[in-house]
């Protein structure tokens, strides 16, 4: 019997760190060995439980990234990019697999996470559903088979909080797209448009953000032609496909090598 992997989450409090503390709990493979807040939030230093509003499990919430990752054979970390950042050094340090669902990074920051997966297991992507990287597939494959007499738009909508736009699963999309049809996706894409913007250029992928409520993700590829449209799309009404695509993630990346993944790697879609 495969022994239980100890899993760290970093920035419990989240609703998807909140979720992600419940999925481990309820694993059969996987127990919970860590979490963390930020220096400061009102749960540092408490008992996990007590904070989120039962008895006390004996898992305490650590201001400091070291004393939770040091124990970890895996971190799942959707917090914020200079955050990820950060965590990435100690992961690298303690040979644990890191799992990242945070989205917004730069271009500097990307590389500086390829820099920490010459010495350890990264596991990225800005979405960690089965839907949508059957999705991102599907969109790669159509993209190929149309030209650019077809004007591809990534429409995407999420909740009110939401800091970054457009969202990191639009972005998967949009370089989906871009690689059907062999294009730099950083010279085609265009995004914010308002006003006077004059006609749409042949063949740039563009990107449309809706936030409001509660919406949890909704993702809509069109591709535009005269006469006919397509449209491609995955509407997800419960977080929780995050967090299990995160933890089948830390699971699966035990024993691997350094490197760079991503989900369709953990779903054998690659």
């Amino acid at each position: 019997m495969q022994a239980s992997v100890a899993i760290a989450v970093m920035g419990a409090s989240g609703r998807m760190g909140q979720m992600l503390v419940k999925l481990v709990n309820e694993s059969e493979a996987a127990h919970l060995v860590a979490v963390t807040e930020r220096a400061g939030h009102d749960w540092a230093g408490r008992d996990l439980g007590e904070c989120m509003g039962g008895a006390a499990t004996g898992v305490t919430v650590h201001a400091d990234p070291i004393e939770a990752i040091v124990n970890a054979q895996a971190v799942i970390d959707f917090t914020t990019p200079a955050a990820t950042l950060a965590h990435a050094e100690l992961t690298a340090q303690a040979r644990a697999v890191h799992v990242i669902g945070t989205t917004g990074f730069c271009e500097d920051q990307l590389a500086q996470l390829a820099h920490a997966a010459r010495h350890a297991t990264i596991i990225r992507a800005g979405n960690m559903s089965l839907g949508v990287n059957l999705l991102v597939q599907i969109t790669r494959q159509v993209a190929a088979a149309l030209d650019a007499d077809f004007d591809i738009e990534v429409i995407e909508a999420h909740h009110r909080h939401k800091v970054d736009a457009p969202s990191g699963t639009a972005l998967m999309l949009g370089q989906a797209a871009a690689e059907g049809r062999g294009i730099d996706l950083a010279v085609a894409r265009e995004s914010g448009r308002d006003g006077l913007t004059g006609p749409r250029d042949r063949g740039h992928i563009g990107f449309s953000a809706i936030r409001g409520g509660d919406i949890v993700g909704e993702h809509d590829v069109l591709f535009a032609g005269q006469g006919e449209r397509i449209v491609l799309r995955h509407v997800a009404t419960d977080r929780a496909i995050f967090g299990r695509g995160a933890l089948k993630a830390a699971l699966w990346g035990q024993g691997k090598g350094p490197g760079e993944y991503d989900m369709l790697d953990v779903l054998g879609l690659r």
